[in-house]
């Protein structure tokens, strides 16, 4: 049924009001108990079908349903939840967010601090594939780092450090560790801290044994997940938010580990090439597709070495697909 638009800003000030109220109630949370019948705001870990858990302030897990003029709530997310009598919660207002996460259209996660691109030396990275990533993140506006793990396996860390030194020059961070030999493993592990991160990139790269190294009770802590939500075994494919014992909360699912990167338009293509934005005006031609045409402000930053020739042959590859 469509609301009318009267309808719709009710809403919106039922929501608005007791996300006020939790609030206010969350500012107190140190000084004293919050009552059964008080709202307050938790974080969603999993959700299954219209079942979320949701954990409080306290750290206690509840096991909650929505109101169905909510809005569909994910990992990550920030709600206002209120603790029924049988010691369950209801969902009664969603939190604005500050970024998500789409896949084929599909929303899986919410509220993300970092992503991390994870490639590896063996499989062998491919700079069309990360470039690919990296365009994607862009256009989400999600904050993206790269990782390069399996370290131990180069013949030439300098070698590889020169590839990604054209990362590095615009913006990106790129890390270097080895999970299998602990290298850099530690210094990883306080960057994570405060925040909370996905991980992403191609299978074999070694993103299970970096997140069994980061969360060692993994298998503990999905069996604690399934018990409370009730899930089962859907718990070990859902979309789950999990705490990272050194500091610090990681959204995982096999599904967002193996993220399928969507159809670019080639318009997104190009405002992902972060270096290239403040060129795009410059060009002779306003239509100019930075490939062929004369007077190209993208081609001569290009040639000059402004714009590294491995990044502009990624964008070329990717319009082209």
């Amino acid at each position: 049924m469509l609301l009318t638009r009267r309808q719709k800003w009710q809403l919106e000030k039922i929501q608005a009001e007791r996300i006020a109220r939790a609030n206010k109630a969350s500012d107190n949370f140190e000084e004293s108990t919050l009552n059964s019948d008080k709202a307050q705001i938790g974080l969603v870990i999993t959700r299954y079908g219209q079942r979320l858990l949701v954990k409080a302030k306290s750290s206690k897990l509840y096991q909650c349903t929505a109101r169905r003029n909510i809005d569909l709530s994910v990992a990550g997310d920030q709600v206002i939840f209120q603790i029924t009598q049988s010691n369950q919660g209801i969902v009664t207002a969603l939190l604005k967010r500050n970024n998500q996460l789409h896949r084929a259209h599909k929303l899986i996660a919410a509220n993300i601090n970092q992503l991390w691109l994870v490639v590896a030396i063996e499989p062998y990275y491919q700079f069309e594939l990360i470039d690919r990533y990296l365009v994607v993140a862009e256009n989400a506006k999600l904050p993206i780092n790269i990782m390069v793990n399996k370290i131990e396996l180069a013949g030439d860390i300098e070698h590889i450090k020169s590839d990604f030194s054209m990362y590095e020059n615009i913006g990106y961070s790129v890390n270097y560790l080895s999970v299998k030999e602990q290298i850099n493993i530690d210094q990883f592990k306080t960057r994570l801290n405060n925040k909370t991160h996905i991980f992403l990139g191609q299978s074999g790269v070694g993103k299970s044994s970096l997140i069994n190294e980061l969360i060692p009770n993994l298998n503990l802590r999905i069996n604690e997940i399934s018990k409370k939500s009730k899930l089962g075994k859907h718990a070990t494919t859902n979309t789950t938010l999990y705490h990272i014992p050194s500091g610090g909360n990681l959204i995982d699912s096999p599904g967002v580990r193996e993220f399928q990167l969507n159809k670019l338009t080639n318009q997104e293509i190009l405002s992902g090439f972060k270096e290239f934005k403040p060129l795009i005006n410059a060009c002779k031609f306003r239509n100019c597709a930075h490939i062929n045409e004369p007077k190209c402000a993208i081609k001569s930053a290009v040639k000059s070495g402004e714009i590294q020739k491995k990044r502009y042959q990624s964008y070329l590859a990717l319009v082209s697909a």
